[in-house]
């Protein structure tokens, strides 16, 4: 790959990321309105929801090419445009 190339597919990249850390920091804030803690992770690469009881915590990602958050290993999903409605799918599956 050429040096154009290269540099295009970087800045693609890049932008890729920067659209999935915006909407996980839309998510999280939307969670932190229904009280439920949510803290961004891995470079803003993920969303960790701790459960309020004994429990290991839920990984939220931007999936399926940029549309959809997922979660339980990407068997959950919830499509990126509805950020309140996946809050609240998310609230209540962590059990709050």
């Amino acid at each position: 790959m050429n040096p154009i190339m290269q540099t295009a597919a970087a800045c693609l990249q890049q932008e890729r990321q920067q659209n999935e850390a915006h909407a996980l920091t839309r998510l999280r804030n939307a969670l932190l309105r229904l009280g439920v803690r949510a803290e961004l992770r891995d470079n803003d690469s993920a969303l960790m929801i701790p459960r309020p009881q004994v429990g290991l915590p839920v990984w939220v990602f931007v999936g399926y090419g940029g549309a959809f958050y997922s979660w339980q290993s990407a068997e959950k999903r919830h499509p990126i445009s509805d950020v309140a409605g996946a809050a609240q799918v998310l609230a209540d599956y962590v059990g709050r």
